[in-house]
């Protein structure tokens, strides 16, 4: 079967490729893919990260062992495309240089049968030119406001509808005495 993926990069502009790849091919397999399809020179670093249905990065799948002890850690060579992604699991987020950052989220399109004749992996489409500088992020700033994330929060409680003390209580009529507390 072949994978069809579209590559978005982490942009205000629309910049994107769509790769089809064969299912048995390594994630090193999309990564050259990548590489190749957006114009890098393929020197740099790269990573894949799991994630789930809200692009919420999970763990990192590595282009070359770092661990301490030399094959404790797998890397994109070790992981056929079919073993992590598939109709239910389709997205997987792509740095490259971890000096810019190039950020790219990478969701699986479609699973199709193969074309004979077609040679693996091929550029199907490309949209958008690569900016000559990595777009700048800022991890400090909100996505959306406090308020428009939350809200305004009304107080539709009377203070008499809230009040668990009403003078006479004590934490013991709760259950709590004095010694409980450290």
């Amino acid at each position: 079967m072949v994978y069809k993926f579209r590559v978005i990069l982490d942009a205000e502009e629309d910049i994107f490729r769509d790769i089809a790849i064969l299912e048995d091919d390594t994630l090193e397999d999309l990564h050259n893919a990548i590489v190749n399809a957006f114009g890098f020179d393929g020197t740099e670093m790269a990573s894949f990260y799991t994630c789930d249905d809200a692009w919420t990065q999970e763990d990192e799948i590595p282009m070359f062992d770092t661990g301490d002890v030399p094959g404790e850690l797998k890397t994109m060579a070790d992981y056929p495309l079919s073993s992590i992604l598939d109709e239910n699991a389709t997205k997987i987020i792509y740095v490259y240089d971890f000096f810019n950052m190039w950020t790219f989220f990478v969701e699986l399109a479609a699973v199709e049968a193969e074309e004979p004749g077609v040679s693996y992996p091929e550029l199907l489409f490309a949209h958008g030119e690569l900016p000559a500088d990595a777009p700048t992020k800022d991890f400090n700033s909100p996505i959306v406001s406090k308020d428009d994330m939350y809200g305004e929060f009304e107080d539709d409680f009377d203070d008499e509808d809230f009040d668990m003390f009403d003078g006479d209580d004590s934490f013991e009529d709760f259950g709590y005495e004095d010694n409980n507390w450290n």
